[in-house]
C-alpha cells in the first residue's frame, strides 16, 4: 500500500515517487505537478543551511527535458548567482542518470510595500462554497485520483477557474514549506479546462514557468484558467494563481498539440 505522500526519501536528495504520483498520459511516467513541488522543496533544502536573508521565491521557470519515469529521481541544486537581495538558483532532476527537468529560479528581497500595493484581479468565490468535480472522469492516473477539485463554475473547453487540493503530504515523514505544497498543485491547470478530449488528442506541456507578486498561502491552489490551441501544433495554458486571500500571480505552460496516433 502506498503512503499518504508522493514522494518517500530514500537517500539524501533522493526520492522514489508512490503511485500517487503516477500520470495521466502514461502510468509509468510522473506527473509534472508533484515533482514541480518537490523541486521547490529541495531549492528550500538548499538554502536552509544559512541565516534568514529575508529572500522569497518569485519565479521559476522549469524546463521538461524528456520522459518522467515513475522512478527514483535525484535532484541537484546549484547557486548561479548570489546575491543579498537577489539570488539566481538551479536545479536538475536526474531520472537513471538523465537529466529530465531542469528548473531556475529566482528569489528576491522581500519588503513592506503594503502602501503601494494593488492592480491584480478579483477573488475567486471560496473553495468552501463549492462541490468536488469528479476530474477523475477525463483524467486516469494516481495524481490526478489523489486531488480534490472544486470548480468556480461548470467546467468549459478551453476556461475554467477552480480550486485543488490535496490530503497527501509532498515527502513521507517531511516537513515542507507552504510554497513547495501550493505550488505541487499547479501544473494541475492543463488538465481542468481541457479543449478536446484526452482520449483524441494529446497537448502535453513541455514546460512551466511561474511568476509570484505574493507567497501564497495553503491548502488551497486557486487557477483562473485558459487554454489555446494554435493552427500548427502548439497551444499556451495561461492561468491567474489564487491563494484564499485573492491573486498571488501567473503560471504559463507552453503544449504541443497533437492527434493521438489511431484517431
Amino acid at each position: 500500500m502506498s503512503p499518504d505522500s508522493y514522494y518517500e526519501p530514500i537517500a539524501d536528495h533522493r526520492y522514489k515517487p508512490t503511485t500517487h504520483a503516477g500520470g495521466a498520459w502514461a502510468p509509468d511516467e510522473q506527473h509534472f505537478s508533484p515533482l514541480g513541488g518537490l523541486v521547490v522543496h529541495a531549492l528550500d533544502r538548499h538554502r536552509a543551511g544559512r541565516p534568514d536573508d529575508g529572500l522569497v521565491l518569485s519565479r521559476i521557470s522549469y524546463d521538461i527535458l524528456g520522459r518522467l519515469a515513475l522512478d527514483e529521481c535525484e535532484i541537484e541544486v546549484e547557486t548561479l548567482r548570489p546575491g543579498r537581495t537577489i539570488e539566481l538558483l538551479e536545479a536538475v532532476v536526474r531520472i537513471a542518470g538523465r537529466p529530465v527537468v531542469r528548473a531556475r529560479a529566482w528569489f528576491l528581497a522581500a519588503l513592506d510595500t503594503s502602501a503601494v500595493a494593488g492592480g491584480s484581479e478579483d477573488r475567486l468565490a471560496p473553495p468552501e462554497s463549492l462541490s468536488p468535480w469528479p476530474m477523475a472522469d477525463v483524467w486516469p492516473g494516481g495524481y490526478i485520483n489523489s486531488v480534490e477539485v472544486r470548480p468556480v463554475a461548470p467546467p468549459r473547453p478551453g476556461r475554467t477557474a477552480a480550486w485543488i487540493s490535496t490530503p497527501l503530504d509532498l515527502v513521507a515523514g517531511v516537513p515542507v514549506t507552504p510554497l513547495a505544497s501550493y505550488l505541487a498543485l499547479v501544473d494541475t491547470a492543463n488538465g481542468i479546462a481541457v479543449r478536446q478530449p484526452p482520449t483524441a488528442w494529446m497537448f502535453p506541456n513541455v514546460d512551466l514557468t511561474v511568476h509570484l507578486h505574493r507567497q501564497p498561502r495553503g491548502p488551497w491552489t486557486g487557477l483562473d484558467t485558459t487554454v489555446a490551441f494554435g493552427p500548427s501544433g502548439q497551444g499556451l495554458t495561461s492561468s491567474v494563481l489564487h491563494d484564499i486571500n485573492g491573486p498571488v500571480g501567473h503560471a504559463q505552460q507552453i503544449l504541443t498539440v497533437r492527434p493521438l496516433p489511431g484517431t
